[in-house]
């Protein structure tokens, strides 16, 4: 069977670290590590002295709890708490769940070690603008457990990945939390192992979630290549110049997209009004809720909301954004960019109700969801769109799969 053109990033099978087979999963494997509040770090790891918060959300200030953090992730490879595999092999990893319209969804991907390529080089790319981090956190504890411990979730552009998965590979666990289950399946079979390479690899690959893992990856290859603090632990290929990578297929049926709305500050509800009045006639709407939220894509609007009892229709004036990119975000951008409002993100319609009771100066903007036919297209376009401007659920669980940067 002919192999397709290799145009995109590189995809590889590594050995690796996974917890013990008689494991409890439901106690030791924990949400990303950036969608914690302290009280859900906690609480994890009340849950278990080897749940994966221990290490990737290590406890303490300084920066000895990175140090710390590293002992214990060998102490649990030299207990047998988490074992490696014997050989390289990819991680089908399914996740099943019902949708908001009730329907049965089965999202699947592939846990495998991504090309980390340089800015702009292409062949994986952003997707969207990403707010400044300062924190260098991840990048010390990289450093420091010389692992990836959270993957990436990337899109193929190519076609053909969802059928290449569809059969199943050896069980390696499941766990179900709010609804969703999580299930990962080893694959070792070295001619299923080379298609889905061979897949991913001939397209780009899009970052749906985690564009400040994979920039904590390239520097850490950059550090790696320079033989500065890291000459010591210098990986050879295969082990800094790849990342820890979840890469499902671009397609609608395999994807559930959620709004990431917009929180106002900076400016008095009045004058928020007056703002959005340059672009948008403004029509009285129902109190905000959750169901509102499909009347937004069926009705091409959006949604002005002051407080949890008040909001207001925001119907594009004719004209307003012929030079505008068809994107909420890219919309707001335009209308509200010199206005002085400071935007902040929420998602959740009941979260955003939280925000405004707790801070009653702020306003709202509930936006619709970006579709795939919009996020595709700004990919090929390279283009990219503001930031916040989709969340991809269900949220990858941290700790089914870890690698370790050694190259192996």
């Amino acid at each position: 069977m002919p192999q397709p053109a290799t145009t995109g990033p590189r995809f590889a099978p590594f050995r690796a670290l996974r917890y013990a087979p008689d494991a409890d999963l439901a106690a030791v494997i924990a949400p990303p590590y950036d969608v914690l509040s302290d009280v859900d770090v906690a609480a994890l790891r009340d849950r278990s002295p080897h749940n994966i918060v221990h290490v990737d959300i290590p406890a303490g200030d300084g920066p000895s709890r990175y140090a710390a953090a590293a002992h214990l992730l060998r102490d649990w490879q030299t207990s047998g708490v988490v074992v490696r595999d014997p050989e390289p092999s990819l991680t089908i990893y399914r996740m099943r769940f019902v949708d908001e319209a009730g329907s049965g969804r089965e999202l699947v991907g592939v846990l495998g070690a991504l090309e980390v390529v340089d800015e702009g080089a292409g062949r994986v790319l952003p997707h969207e603008r990403t707010t400044p981090k300062a924190s260098t956190d991840r990048l010390d504890l990289t450093r420091a457990t010389e692992a990836n411990l959270s993957p990436v979730w990337g899109l193929s552009l190519a076609r053909g990945l969802t059928a290449a998965l569809a059969e199943p590979a050896e069980p390696m666990g499941s766990l179900t939390v709010d609804g969703v289950e999580h299930v990962v399946e080893r694959l070792t079979d070295p001619q299923r192992i080379g298609e889905v390479a061979a897949i991913v690899g001939s397209d780009d690959v899009l970052i749906a979630d985690g564009h400040h893992r994979y920039g904590v990856a390239r520097r850490y290859r950059d550090e790696v290549a320079a033989g500065g603090e890291l000459a010591a632990a210098a990986a050879p290929p295969g082990g800094a110049d790849l990342t820890l990578a979840f890469v499902g297929e671009l397609v609608a049926d395999q994807l559930a997209i959620e709004a990431i709305h917009r929180i106002v500050r900076g400016l008095s509800a009045d004058d928020v009004r007056v703002a959005l009045a340059r672009d948008f006639d403004l029509v009285p709407a129902p109190a905000p809720t959750p169901a509102l939220l499909p009347e937004l894509t069926r009705l091409g609007r959006l949604l002005l909301v002051d407080s949890a009892e008040s909001a207001t229709w925001l119907v594009p004036k004719p004209g307003a954004f012929d030079t505008v990119r068809a994107l909420d975000g890219a919309w707001l951008e335009h209308t509200l960019g010199q206005s002085g409002a400071v935007i902040d993100y929420q998602h959740g319609v009941g979260e955003v109700l939280d925000v405004l009771r707790s801070d009653p100066g702020a306003s709202a903007i509930l936006i619709r969801p970006a579709s795939m036919e919009q996020i595709q297209r700004t990919a090929r376009e390279g283009l990219l769109m503001p930031p916040k401007s989709t969340f991809f659920t269900p949220k990858l669980r941290t700790g089914l799969v870890l690698r370790l940067l050694d190259g192996a």
